[in-house]
């Protein structure tokens, strides 16, 4: 199963920094592609340095111009759809029905006020919660549900710059350093 991010209603004067945090939170949660609609160009450049620094998870990182086109076009020749949003069903009683699709998914995150089509259009309608919060945070636990927390460890290809995990101090390796070669 893959899983794409489709971040809708972006902008771009007031959404910079949560919108870039909704594409790390993906690609670091396990997505395989970001998309942003509309298009921030320093967004998608900012991406695609941290995927040429830490090493590639994303397919896809790319602006589309019609999101609800997108998404229609999805739902015809790819897979299914979700839209986080408070107001939908409890993450619990949905995730093992999305599981089950075994279907790539686009996942449906909104900026702003979300049009009522996106919410007819979705195969589901997933809250995390019913509290106002972060859809970053919305998105990190959805993705960590979905891919039972193995998504956090993955080995991305090609890094420049690689964390060691340590119980204390800093380890990093660079380049083709090895583990045993790592800085603190």
């Amino acid at each position: 199963m893959k899983v794409y991010v489709l971040r809708i209603g972006h902008r771009p004067e007031r959404d910079k920094r949560i919108t870039t945090h909704v594409a790390l939170v993906a690609r670091a949660f396990g997505a395989s592609g970001f998309l942003l609609n509309p298009c921030d160009e320093k967004i998608i450049e900012k991406i695609r340095e941290t995927e040429s620094r830490w090493g590639r998870f994303l397919e896809e990182i790319e602006c589309v111009r019609s999101p609800l086109d997108y998404v229609r076009k999805w739902k015809e020749s790819r897979g299914k759809v979700v839209h986080l949003t408070m107001y939908g069903m409890k993450l619990d009683e949905a995730i093992e029905e999305i599981k089950d699709t075994k279907s790539d998914l686009l996942l449906i995150v909104g900026a702003e006020k979300v049009p009522r089509e996106y919410y007819d259009l979705a195969d589901w309608n997933v809250s995390v919660g019913n509290q106002p919060h972060s859809e970053v945070a919305a998105l990190a636990v959805f993705l960590d549900r979905l891919f039972d927390g193995k998504e956090l460890y993955r080995e991305p290809a090609n890094p420049q710059i690689k964390i060691v995990p340590s119980r204390r101090g800093k380890r990093v390796v660079k380049g083709s350093e090895d583990s045993e070669g790592a800085s603190r």
